[in-house]
């Protein structure tokens, strides 16, 4: 298998499609308003048993994991202030997603969880311990996806003046993976544990032993207060549109959130991370990449199309507009709905804007435009059709991009969900396309071949 050849894109990874759950501890994620639907259960995000269930549901499905957007803060970017966010639920209220792995993990038996956490706002020492305690419990099923932060109001509100700005944030980023890679793999040998009641050693402690990193950010001897957990890192996740977010992920991430919505994007953005990839001596086939997709799945076509139109006329374009002027560090209430969006270079999320600027250079959005399109998803395609229509389109992208499969969003909760692994994962199971679940963890199921970081990736070197 190979990346890139005379032209053409290639999976890499497998002949199957990972399908991740795209989802938030929140009332709402990225499909603002879709809360008034009738019967979306988004209010019952408090509830230990609707996430137990929704972890069921895609164990059933043939789902590798399911992904945990965050976010700290509240936006209030849009008018200047919180009261749209609040008042529409604009991924607030919200509740930390890492307390609900431990449950999820203990009613299935192989789906994997990637949770989100900020290397801006945590220590890399108390992180590590945090995911090698998850690594533990889940039996190896967990994933790290690293976010550097993009809300001001999430700085004032954790001490800082005003919001880092982006290279410092990804300087510190780096650092704070080096901290952690050497705490997982280089602290712990395989056989420090020896448990010799004879001798009444637990732990030899020559086989323990301090990193001593002395950086910029942190000053962190050591040693690791953990044991070795199943899979030591866990798999490491991210998402960078930036030049600087690029870089970033080329050196660290085993899988990639791609935010581009066309598929020219997202072929673009596929070569140049395996390109990059390689300068770091690492594999560029070992790099998994995740496109969002936003199905509307119904028995039949006529179906699915009605179901679309209903939920697209009621989309809350206040609320997404509060939502993207978060992402884009723009205010566009301020905006004339028909004015063109024009390129920045952000300190927030750099990939939505690059979508709606960069993406496909015919094509000029407006505000107006930009809301409408957004409603249902943000800059993920919205695919609409009977379950063998689905099937063809996600087989279709990956095909024609080099994607190793797709973190799927839901519209209504749990309905989006439930509608998609009953009649379109029956479909992909059929065309032989979901993975192989017996696998020991999630990097495992994954890459198949082991539960380690590889020996090419700079958290082993």
């Amino acid at each position: 298998m190979a990346g890139t050849v005379a032209g053409v894109v290639q999976r890499v990874v497998s002949d199957t499609i990972h399908l991740n759950l795209f989802t938030m501890n929140s009332v709402e994620h990225v499909s603002p308003g879709s809360w008034r639907q009738p019967g979306d259960r988004s209010h019952e995000y408090t509830d230990r048993e609707y996430w137990t269930e929704v972890a069921r549901t895609a164990e059933r499905g043939g789902f590798t994991a399911v992904f945990f957007a965050d976010v700290r803060g509240v936006y209030d970017v849009y008018g200047g202030d919180r009261e749209t966010a609040i008042r529409k639920a604009v991924q607030t209220p919200a509740n930390d997603p890492t307390y609900l792995l431990p449950a999820m993990a203990e009613v299935t038996d192989e789906l994997g969880f990637a949770v989100t956490r900020s290397t801006t706002y945590q220590h890399p020492y108390e992180l590590a311990r945090q995911f090698s305690t998850l690594d533990h419990l889940t039996d190896g099923r967990v994933a790290f996806n690293v976010v550097t932060s993009y809300l001001e109001s999430a700085a004032v509100n954790l001490g800082l003046d005003e919001r880092m700005d982006k290279q410092t944030r990804y300087d510190r980023a780096d650092e704070f993976l080096d901290v952690c890679y050497a705490l997982w793999e280089a602290s712990w040998d395989e056989d420090a544990v020896v448990r010799d009641r004879e001798r009444g050693v637990f732990t030899e402690p020559d086989r323990v032993h301090r990193i001593d990193h002395e950086g910029e950010f942190f000053d962190v001897p050591g040693p690791h207060g953990c044991e070795p957990s199943p899979q030591r890192t866990p798999v490491v996740f991210q998402a960078g549109s930036s030049e600087r977010g690029r870089e970033f992920a080329a050196r660290n991430a085993e899988a990639v959130f791609c935010s581009q919505p066309t598929m020219e994007g997202v072929r673009e953005y596929v070569t140049d991370l395996r390109e990059r990839a390689a300068d770091y001596g690492r594999d560029p086939d070992r790099l998994a990449f995740f496109p969002g997709v936003v199905p509307v799945v119904g028995e039949t076509t006529a179906a699915a199309e009605a179901t679309y139109e209903r939920l697209r006329d009621n989309v809350d374009v206040e609320a997404t507009l509060a939502l993207l002027s978060g992402f884009l560090d723009m205010d566009l209430s301020e905006l004339d709905p028909d004015q063109r969006i024009e390129h920045i270079e952000t300190d927030a999320i750099q990939g939505t804007m690059n979508a709606f600027t960069q993406t496909d250079p015919d094509r000029e959005w407006t505000v107006r435009e930009v809301a409408e399109f957004s409603g249902l998803g943000t800059t993920s395609p919205v695919v609409v059709g009977s379950p063998e229509e689905i099937a063809d389109e996600l087989e279709r992208w990956v095909d024609e991009t080099g994607v190793d499969g797709f973190n799927v969003k839901e519209i209504v909760r749990t309905g989006s969900l439930d509608d998609f692994v009953d009649l379109v994962c029956p479909e992909l199971s059929e065309r032989g396309l979901l993975p192989d679940a017996e696998r020991t963890t999630l990097r495992d199921r994954l890459f198949g071949d082991g539960s380690r970081l590889p020996a090419s990736h700079p958290g082993r070197q």
